[in-house]
């Protein structure tokens, strides 16, 4: 039997928290794929297929985007805006994982229609644990969307 891929996109311009993420997830293996995005911009060519990932293809959709809200060029609420707006991506489950412990930045992100909304620990260890129980959950309990939820069919 082999092992199923998964993929995530982590949306992270510190590459100190994308790093401990992503070292979180393969620890635990849970992620065989995991691309970052470094900015808003860079996350939604990858979503949108277009510029550097024109090569991609809507119908292998990342099974979570794991997203921060406070992005150069173009912030998480606004990648968040335009995925929930479009058909293709709206499906793709979304979990906010940011510093930010502002009422406003939780109360936009659900009215956007995030998925989840995590505020990172800063305890290294905690924050570990944070990113294990969030693998667990979207990547092996949680059932991905049927590509027909994708297309708005």
């Amino acid at each position: 039997m082999t092992p199923q891929v998964y993929e995530i996109l982590l949306v992270e311009d510190d590459p100190a928290d994308a790093e401990l993420t992503v070292h979180a997830l393969r620890k635990e293996r849970l992620a065989n794929h995991i691309e970052v995005a470094r900015d808003g911009a860079e996350a939604l060519d990858f979503l949108f297929c277009r510029g550097a990932y024109s090569n991609r293809s809507f119908t292998n959709p990342p099974r979570v985007v794991l997203l921060d809200l406070k992005l150069p060029k173009i912030s998480g609420h606004e990648v968040l805006r335009a995925m929930k707006e479009d058909e293709r991506t709206r499906a793709i489950p979304v979990v906010v994982l940011t510093s930010s412990n502002q009422e406003r930045d939780l109360v936009e992100c659900y009215q956007l229609g995030v998925n989840s909304y995590i505020q990172k620990p800063v305890d290294l260890q905690k924050f570990q644990e944070v990113v294990r129980h969030f693998g667990m959950y979207w990547l092996v309990v949680n059932h991905l969307p049927p590509l027909a939820a994708y297309s708005g069919k």
